[in-house]
């Protein structure tokens, strides 16, 4: 109803609401009231009229006019854009006020390091750990290192990140990132990555061995907790967080560039790694769960690739397949050792005698 008496109102200098209501063929109070809050229409008089009678009163004669759609937002946003400035500013001086106590921490935190305190702090509360990850993410200046082992990240896990990540990386902070490889298969994490490398950040997988772990700067660290995923282990010690670093480095040499499309060969060679991985760890004894959790996939998933193996070795149970599997490996490891040292030259077993002097 308020869009066609604005309608109507546009056609006319001015208009009153008796006027309207008999035109639209219905009551216009409402809509009259909601146009009016919105600015756009605004109270004008209007002269008496022969439909008002010999003796008009004052709201016979009130009338209304159409504002123009521009006039209306400039009036409306005005105080909103008051209220911005305000708050805005109000952010400015708080940020100066805060940021003054940036010399006092950061010298304390160098007597902190050197008397080794908090060197090694374990966060077992998981919001405080939420809280700990967005202030360490927000304070780096150079370089964030991530490894998430377990395939695919939760869709509300990787809501939050993207926001946090896709700020730090427009600040010029670097980012590399690990996953497993099935972490490939996962829609909302190869979404993610698909974001943030658009940015500039770097994102590979490995097959195993990825131990979970962030580092800021390479200065602080936050490491993985046994049996307990949502606890870390916060590091500052610089000898620890260089082995992290180091460890890092050496598995982002092995892995392969996490694309977001996977062409066949590329994903035939992705799953021969994944079932040679699980035919090793199989080999080594361990279960079906522990195997799966440490390749990020579900427990039916690597059961059904552990029947494959077992298939294909011919072996009626684990215990078999294990030990076959065992045999193998153990049978190729001599060959190459064989095939290297006959490869490699043959002293002689007595030295000629040396020639006698002239």
């Amino acid at each position: 109803m308020a869009r066609r008496l604005y309608a109507y109102a546009a056609e006319r200098h001015t208009f009153s609401e008796t006027e309207a209501g008999e035109a639209l063929g219905e009551s216009v109070g409402a809509a009259v009231a909601e146009l009016a809050a919105a600015h756009l229409i605004q109270p004008r008089s209007r002269p008496a009229s022969a439909a008002d009678g010999d003796r008009p009163d004052e709201s016979a004669r009130r009338g209304w006019s159409a504002v123009s759609p521009r006039a209306a937002v400039a009036r409306t946003l005005a105080p909103l854009a008051l209220r911005a400035r305000e708050t805005h500013d109000e952010m400015d001086r708080l940020r100066v006020r805060l940021e003054d106590l940036l010399p006092e921490y950061e010298a304390g935190a160098d007597v902190r390091d050197r008397g080794g305190a908090n060197a090694l702090e374990l966060v077992t509360d998981p919001a405080a750990l939420q809280d700990l990850i967005g202030e360490l993410i927000a304070s780096a200046d150079s370089e964030v290192l991530t490894c998430h082992p377990g395939g695919g990240r939760s869709p509300a896990t990787l809501a939050g990140a993207v926001v946090r990540d896709e700020a730090m990386l427009a600040r010029g902070v670097r980012m590399r990132t690990l996953y497993q490889h099935t972490a490939r298969y996962s829609r909302p994490t190869a979404a993610y990555v698909e974001r943030v490398t658009a940015l500039g950040s770097q994102v590979r997988t490995v097959g195993d061995g990825l131990m979970r772990m962030i580092l800021v700067d390479r200065h602080t660290g936050l490491m993985e907790v046994q049996d307990d995923i949502k606890a870390a282990l916060v590091v500052r010690e610089p000898n620890v967080v260089h082995f992290m670093a180091q460890t890092f480095e050496r598995c982002w040499a092995e892995a392969e560039p996490f694309s977001t499309t996977v062409g066949p060969d590329q994903a035939r060679s992705i799953s021969d790694e994944l079932r040679q991985t699980i035919v090793r760890l199989l080999a080594e004894g361990l279960e079906d769960k522990v195997i799966a959790r440490r390749l990020g996939m579900s427990e039916r998933t690597c059961q059904r690739h552990i029947a494959e193996i077992m298939r294909a070795v011919g072996a009626k149970s684990r215990f078999q397949a294990g030990f076959l599997l065992s045999a193998t490996a153990a049978a190729a490891s001599a060959a190459t050792t064989a095939s290297a040292a006959s490869a490699a030259p043959q002293a002689p077993l007595t030295h000629p005698p040396a020639e006698a002097p002239e």
